[in-house]
């Protein structure tokens, strides 16, 4: 792809308006220094004292992130609990600009979060300790189910394109249940010029009439194959418009119409934290495809994109637009 041509679909970003489907977790880091702890009277274990709590969209909020970095407008359209780790959320997405109108806050649900302890001292470098997971084990109320079907219908006429992120490995415990499935695959079916991008961890197999996005273990497992040219196929044969599946440094396998090929990603050198890599290659992808980028050349930004991102370490990395107008420059 020719360095005018990344430039054309990268100046149409600040136009696009992007829905941001899905599961919107707290990522809640806190920061723990080993120097300052004690002794508990009750239990004689180690008590660990925060010295900092640091917030962060996580799951579908990082996403947002990417999109904002790059200059695209975002809506939030997920599903969290009216308790102290939502307001922290919707606080962080804010925040960054993102339009949180459409979220939905319920008692009946809990604020889905990522808690990490970052252990340190005199001794010892940063280092993360075991996480804490809040999830919802139960099934999604039905009244919140029926309020993010409303806000979906209602937003359609707004957008430019969906991004989906179905994060939660319990079926029906998240946003995504298959009732929310089936209508992304009729708005997928009835509005064919919008792009739709769905990144599941586990039901990638479920979403019809949409573009598909994983990575190479969740190809592999959900079409249980052993090369993503076997699982790239299978996701052809279902009724999709074509598939992403991403292979590291190594690039993207691009399929559509049944034709498969790598689009090679972009040389890194020195350290890589490849944390949140595959939500920056998803924003790159689909802000490209908005923007009336082919499907080659939309992995070719999502390379670009991802290639800045694992350069941030210790941190989901995130690449704005004129860095990766700048990596276009470097390549010149």
């Amino acid at each position: 792809m020719k360095p005018e041509r990344v430039r054309e679909i990268l100046a149409r970003f600040p136009k696009l308006k992007i829905l941001v489907l899905g599961d919107f977790f707290l990522d809640q880091y806190l920061m723990l220094n080993r120097d300052l702890s004690e002794q508990s009277v009750e239990t004689g274990l180690e008590a660990y004292q925060v010295t900092e709590i640091r917030n962060s969209p996580g799951a579908a909020g990082t996403v947002c992130n990417n999109l904002r970095a790059l200059d695209l407008s975002v809506i939030a359209l997920g599903a969290i609990g009216k308790d102290g780790r939502g307001f922290d959320l919707m606080k962080e997405l804010a925040a960054r600009g993102v339009d949180t109108r459409l979220m939905i806050e319920s008692d009946q649900i809990m604020t889905p979060t990522y808690t990490k302890p970052m252990l340190s001292g005199t001794d010892e470098p940063v280092h993360e300790l075991e996480r804490l997971d809040i999830k919802n084990r139960r099934p999604l109320p039905a009244a919140v189910e029926e309020a993010l079907l409303a806000n979906l219908a209602a937003i359609l006429p707004e957008i430019d394109g969906i991004l989906i992120t179905d994060q939660v490995q319990e079926e029906g415990c998240g946003v995504m249940t298959e009732r929310i499935r089936r209508k992304v695959t009729e708005i997928g079916a009835s509005h064919p010029e919008m792009p739709i991008l769905v990144d599941s961890r586990m039901r990638t197999g479920c979403y019809e009439h949409v573009t598909l996005k994983c990575n190479l273990s969740e190809a592999l497992k959900t079409t249980q194959t052993d090369t993503m040219e076997a699982a790239a196929s299978i996701f052809s044969q279902r009724n999709v418009r074509g598939s992403f599946i991403t292979l590291g440094c190594e690039g993207i396998y691009v399929t559509q119409d049944g034709i498969g090929s790598i689009v090679p990603g972009i040389p890194v050198t020195g350290p890589v934290d490849i944390c949140g890599a595959g939500d920056s290659a998803a924003s790159g992808i689909l802000s490209a495809l908005c923007a009336g980028a082919s499907y080659i050349e939309a992995a070719g930004i999502g390379n670009r994109v991802a290639s800045i991102t694992i350069r941030q370490l210790g941190t989901t990395g995130m690449a704005s637009r004129d860095e990766v107008a700048a990596v276009i420059a470097n390549l010149e």
